[in-house]
């Protein structure tokens, strides 16, 4: 059987469902695919969103999918010093809800079906091949064969994306560029003021940080990233670890177990060719200081499938054309992910003792407002050493 559409998206996540929701409002034939019985599950995320990153991208708060909406941050060093940053102290331009993601990719999904995408679940990729001005992707669905002639596949396949491989791109990450992650949903959960997102930095998660982000009464979500390569430990042990001995989860239960791999890297080199667009995790549109890529990934997704809309209405798919999502994207958003890498890097070079001293200063800073690039700007103004690596970027 050869099923025929414009506009193929592999992998059904935000990225993946908001590709082809702009790609089907661009008038294109959309299809979309998804490996899993359900869209959104398991769930490979501790579930954050900014408020002003839904606003971005036109999207409505939806009770149905909005566990919890937060009231700020509180930042903890190795030595337990705590730095408090709440809206009754703080402006947070980038206050944020906790996701259900089980519900809100179904919901995104229902968007793009709502916006004229034809949607098949439990249907893999198999494997890609050009023909002509074309690309044949082979797939199956309940032991059922077949074969999907498309003009552009548009990859959504997450971090270890296959289909990207496929059609020849290198976006494989370096062991240092991929957190290894383990995430327990859990009960029980005793924080100090459950409307924070709680970070744990240091030797705790090596090469990145523990969480504890609150999604209602004493449920959490709790987990860490470390890097493979600077640990002889698995996540899950580290996770283990944290749970064991952070007040706030030691008589807390796990109801579910997530494991994944989160890109931190920073954005390929190449994110399209002939016929194919990559967007995503499976692009590492993901801020690599905080791992965070719901946002990022879904405007990736848009504006690759606006650009795929239009390139089928010109008839040309050929990766000069495609190249014009590239270059919006990274204006978009690769500039700050590379700024963010560059955080990143020089965060892995301090020691405990160095997060305890810059913990000690910030408990002591009033800071007027609380987002990503404020903090990364007052630890410039504390710390010499973040001044001389840091200062010309921010």
């Amino acid at each position: 059987m050869l099923i025929e559409t414009d506009i193929l998206v592999i992998g059904a996540g935000p990225a993946g469902s908001t590709a082809a929701k702009h790609a089907a409002l661009g008038g294109a034939k959309v299809l979309m695919l998804d490996k899993k019985s359900e869209i959104g599950a398991p769930k490979r995320c501790a579930e954050g969103v900014s408020i002003g990153g839904l606003e971005s991208l036109g999207i409505e708060p939806n009770p149905r999918w909005v566990t919890k909406k937060l009231d700020g941050v509180r930042m903890v060093s190795p030595n337990g010093t705590d730095v408090w940053l709440t809206s009754d102290k703080v402006e947070l331009p980038e206050a944020g809800y906790i996701l259900e993601r089980k519900v809100f990719d179904k919901f995104m999904a229902m968007d793009a079906a709502r916006a004229g995408a034809e949607i098949r679940v439990k249907t893999l990729a198999t494997g890609l091949r050009r023909e002509d001005d074309h690309v044949i992707v082979s797939a199956e669905c309940m032991d059922e064969e077949f074969e999907i002639k498309a003009k552009i596949i548009i990859a959504a396949d997450g971090p270890e994306t296959r289909v990207a491989r496929w059609a020849g791109l290198r976006t494989a990450l370096k062991a240092k560029d991929m957190e290894s992650c383990a995430q327990f949903e859990m009960a029980g959960v005793e924080m100090e003021n459950n409307d924070v997102i709680e970070f744990y930095f240091g030797s705790v998660a090596p090469g990145g940080y523990a969480w504890i982000f609150p999604k209602g009464d004493d449920i959490a979500n709790v987990g860490l990233g470390v890097l493979t390569t600077n640990t002889d430990k698995t996540a899950y042990q580290h996770l283990l670890e944290f749970v064991e001995n952070c007040p706030a989860t030691k008589n807390a239960q796990p109801v579910e177990l997530n494991i994944g791999a989160d890109p931190v890297g920073g954005m390929p080199k190449k994110m399209v060719a002939d016929n194919v667009m990559v967007v995503g995790d499976a692009a590492s549109q993901v801020n690599p200081l905080t791992g965070g890529g719901i946002i990022s990934g879904m405007t990736g997704g848009m504006l690759a499938g606006k650009v795929a809309a239009e390139a089928i209405k010109e008839g040309d798919a050929s990766e000069k054309r495609l190249s014009e999502y590239e270059k919006v994207c990274r204006a978009e958003i690769g500039d700050s992910i590379n700024k963010y890498l560059k955080v990143k890097d020089y965060m892995m070079t301090l020691s405990d003792e160095e997060l305890d001293s810059i913990a000690d200063v910030f408990k002591d800073t009033d800071f007027e407002r609380v987002s990503t690039g404020e903090i990364v700007k007052t630890l410039i103004k504390v710390s010499p050493k973040a001044l001389l690596k840091l200062g010309k970027i921010f």
